[in-house]
């Protein structure tokens, strides 16, 4: 049995993870990762359908205390600016769309909550992942969900082999229902919370106006152009557009017209008809290979460009320089810098690398 501590963020996910390993016989203890500093503006920014409110970590508490675990907060708050909301107002104002899910999975739960809890004598951790560990063949393999409906393996691609090897996710073999009901039968002050769904830090998905809160005045107008150069109309500023949007632009057309590419070197927004979106190639960087040692230079496999994407079939060509182009067999729609590329074998995640 090992002494692990358990990301709590007060939802019925890590609550039910914290039951089920304590069921199994393991040392638990909980752990709330303080994100905001609640004398800021930036705590003003929670909502009911995020997962920051003060309310979640005395619901994570509570469940720690009805199942007879010490409980934790660890403030993180400096590494949370540092590594997820500087980095995401950065991308979008170099006209990218990040995922912060990904960079907080990244850098938070896996980098500084993963660190801490090995410096402070913990063997494994866990989370409340929709997503499975096993080991083959002298390997761990990140795997997707039993639960296609709830799989969260995408948002884990860059996962090491040491945090694999240190990491459960009990949940990645039931269906959410069956955390529910579990929940209940014990009892939980959260079962029957709902699931957080916005970007913690981004409430009812305005970006524009979180990156101006923390940036100042950064919507500088600009041109909207066609594909060729030619002027169409003035936008209201880069951060306010991503490749494929349609809605929300402003201009009237005899046809409609989506997002085809953010410049921010000519403060630029390209404009063209839904065709234009569709592209077979996808180039990837800072890329991380869950089996790192055993990488062919080209090899087949299928992929998915961002979380709600359904993965295709596509063939890999990797270089050492830590870039890869992806080539599908099917044009894609909307192919954006920024997002991640996950590449998969089967249920397998092989790795992944951000869109350029």
């Amino acid at each position: 049995m090992s002494k692990i501590l358990i990301a709590m963020s007060g939802g019925v996910d890590s609550s039910v993870t914290a039951y089920m390993l304590k069921e199994q016989g393991h040392e638990c203890h909980g752990c709330t990762m303080k994100l905001y500093d609640s004398s800021s503006d930036t705590d003003e920014l929670c909502s009911n359908k995020t997962c920051c409110a003060l309310s979640d970590v005395e619901d994570a508490r509570s469940v720690a205390y009805r199942l007879g675990m010490k409980f934790f907060v660890f403030n993180f708050k400096e590494e949370f600016k540092e590594y997820v909301i500087s980095p995401f107002i950065d991308s979008y104002l170099n006209g990218k769309t990040p995922n912060p899910c990904i960079e907080c999975n990244r850098h938070m739960k896996f980098g500084k909550f993963f660190e801490r809890a090995r410096a402070l004598g913990y063997e494994d951790i866990a989370t409340g992942h929709y997503a499975r560990i096993e080991f083959e063949n002298g390997k761990y393999r990140l795997k997707k969900a039993l639960d296609p409906t709830k799989d969260q393996s995408y948002v884990l691609y860059a996962m090491t082999q040491e945090q694999l090897a240190h990491t459960h996710f009990p949940l990645g073999n039931m269906t959410k229902a069956d955390a529910r009901k579990i929940a209940e039968a014990q009892g939980f002050v959260n079962a029957k919370k709902h699931d957080s769904q916005d970007i913690c830090f981004v409430p009812d998905g305005d970006y524009a106006k979180v990156i101006e809160e923390y940036r100042g005045n950064v919507s500088i107008p600009g041109d909207f152009t066609d594909k060729d150069g030619n002027f169409i109309a003035r936008h209201k500023g880069i951060i306010h557009y991503t490749i494929g949007q349609r809605r929300g632009l402003g201009v009237p057309a005899e046809s409609r017209l989506y997002v085809l590419n953010v410049d921010p070197r000519e403060n630029k927004v390209i404009l063209g008809n839904n065709e234009d979106l569709f592209s077979d190639t996808v180039h990837i960087n800072n890329i991380n290979m869950i089996d790192d040692e055993n990488v062919p230079e080209t090899f087949r496999c299928m992929a998915k460009i961002r979380y709600r994407h359904k993965e295709q079939p596509c063939r890999v060509h990797y270089s050492n320089n830590n870039e890869a182009t992806i080539v599908f067999d099917t044009p894609q729609r909307a192919i954006t810098p920024g997002q991640i590329a996950v590449l998969y074998d089967g249920d397998t995640v092989l790795g992944g690398g951000t869109i350029i």
